[in-house]
């Protein structure tokens, strides 16, 4: 490529893509404060029966527990 394309393909990347603001439009902390103070996501019922019918299928069948931990 001579200079001419260069400076061609500069100019439209140049206008495709003009220079990003580095400088924020606002506070992100107070904003992160409020999310962090938010309570926790409730865990789902079917969370607690599936890890009741672990249990239970644990305790029924206890040699099943080294295959359990080989898939984890």
């Amino acid at each position: 490529m001579n200079n001419k394309e260069e400076d061609k393909i500069r100019a439209w990347l140049k206008q495709a893509m003009p220079p990003l603001e580095h400088d924020l439009q606002r506070d992100l902390w107070p904003q992160m404060l409020r999310r962090l103070e938010q309570s926790a996501a409730a865990v789902p019922w079917f969370d607690w029966a599936l890890a009741v019918l672990l249990l239970i299928g644990l305790l029924l069948s206890p040699h099943s527990i080294p295959v359990l931990l080989y898939h984890l």
